[in-house]
């Protein structure tokens, strides 16, 4: 589209080509694993890649995040994850302790 702007003065008018850009956005809130403990949220959508270092996913944070929807229907992975962040061991601090 071209649109035409008018001199302020004595010179030509201005002619420039835009272009329009549109994004959908949806209404949301994002909160983290710890703030999500306890309530049961009727649709997740949840992003368990492994996140820029220093960051790490325990197994009790995928426990939180994935037990915290309604159903397996309900919950929604925004990305791919590697399948490997569930097979890692516990803290044996935290095993320990348990005993």
């Amino acid at each position: 589209m071209q649109i035409s702007v008018a001199p302020r003065g004595d010179g030509p008018a201005i002619c420039k080509t835009v272009r329009r850009r549109q994004f959908s956005l949806t209404g949301a809130y994002a909160f983290t694993d710890y703030h999500a403990q306890g309530q049961t949220i009727p649709i997740v959508l949840i992003d368990i890649q492994t996140p820029p270092p220093p960051g790490k996913l325990t197994l009790f944070n995928l426990y939180v995040v994935l037990s915290q929807s309604s159903g397996r229907e309900t919950i929604h992975l925004l990305k791919q994850f590697n399948q490997e962040i569930f097979m890692q061991k516990h803290n044996p601090d935290l095993e320990q302790e348990d005993q």
